[in-house]
């Protein structure tokens, strides 16, 4: 069957062509665009809350800081090396510090309080990010110190003056006795003198002020607050657990520090741990407890913000990290 095409449509056709034709060579010629603003090379405020049965936990973003984990690891460089390439990290990791605030609608409490001046110009961002979430320093009623390293006291002070002038500070005694110690500090290898200068720097003011009021072990500190002895990241290393209506969490200060080694293997430890024995011991038993009953984490250490769950994997000797779902609150 033959087919005729008649003028008029071929005309139509040829019109068509030559007016996209046109438009297109038109939008060739339109004047290019330029990003000329600057980049901006900041994160946004680093808080983000979540309700906890009557409770509101705020995360509060510290910073991050560089750390050549394949190095600070105990074990084969290599295998950690392999398992930080398997998570898209390379051998220095950009890590998260991260406190928490507790509001139980009559108190409002923190938990650790970052590095403040103590680590460098990338962290130090507690108080900005605390007033940015809504609070003011002067509105915390206690601040909880998990253990006394200068990334967690750090914060404590403000220029010359206590950051939190209305808290009262909450160590265990074991931390308190051994890093506010000047023959532990004189006795300490010349490149551990500044973890015992940073902790007297950032406690003795409060110590100075009648603020500070250590506890010995497993004690409640606060209505629905309590202290879990964790001894051996440091002498009195401690968790907090928060709970309300039957909801849980737990803040497990530095049981932990490199998610993409020490979730797939918990007996990993680190240079800093005082006694690492007992550090990896704490670790194993918390990993296999969070796993076993499902309770919500709030880790230091890991990205921010540091919030989530554990689950054991298949052969029951790693877990996976389950970071919570992010939720609206209204």
């Amino acid at each position: 069957m033959r087919h005729s095409f008649s003028a008029v449509s071929l005309s139509s056709v040829s019109t068509s062509v030559s007016l996209a034709l046109a438009l297109l060579g038109g939008a060739t010629l339109a004047p290019a665009a330029h990003a000329e603003a600057p980049m901006v090379k900041t994160q946004a405020p680093a808080y983000h809350r979540v309700l906890l049965g009557d409770f509101e936990i705020t995360a509060i973003g510290d910073g991050t800081v560089k750390l050549p984990v394949t190095k600070l690891l105990h074990g084969k460089a290599e295998q950690h090396s392999k398992q930080l390439k398997a998570n898209f990290l390379g051998d220095e990791v950009d890590t998260s510090v991260n406190a928490y605030l507790i509001n139980t609608g009559s108190k409002l409490v923190l938990v650790d309080t970052g590095a403040g001046k103590l680590f460098g110009p990338t962290l130090g961002n507690v108080l900005a990010n605390l007033k940015a979430a809504g609070y003011q320093p002067e509105q915390v009623d206690a601040v909880l110190v998990t253990h006394m390293h200068p990334d967690h006291v750090g914060g404590l002070m403000a220029g010359e003056q206590r950051a939190f002038p209305n808290a009262t500070l909450h160590i265990d005694k074991k931390d308190v006795d051994f890093w506010l110690s000047k023959a532990n500090m004189d006795a300490a290898p010349e490149g551990n003198k500044g973890f015992f200068q940073g902790a007297m720097a950032s406690v003795n003011p409060y110590v100075a002020a009648g603020k500070l009021k250590p506890f010995e072990g497993n004690t409640e500190l606060l209505p629905g607050i309590r202290a879990q002895a964790a001894n051996g990241h440091t002498p009195g290393h401690t968790v907090f657990v928060a709970e309300s209506q039957g909801q849980k969490i737990a803040f497990w200060g530095d049981l932990m520090h490199v998610a993409a080694v020490q979730f797939n293997d918990p007996s990993v430890t680190i240079a800093f741990d005082t006694d690492s024995k007992a550090a990896r011991a704490q670790r194993e038993q918390a990993f296999a407890d969070a796993a076993k009953t499902g309770t919500l984490v709030g880790v230091t250490h890991v990205s921010f913000p540091g919030l989530g769950r554990l689950v054991k994997t298949a052969d029951g000797k790693r877990y996976t990290w389950v970071p919570l779902n992010y939720m609206g609150l209204k």
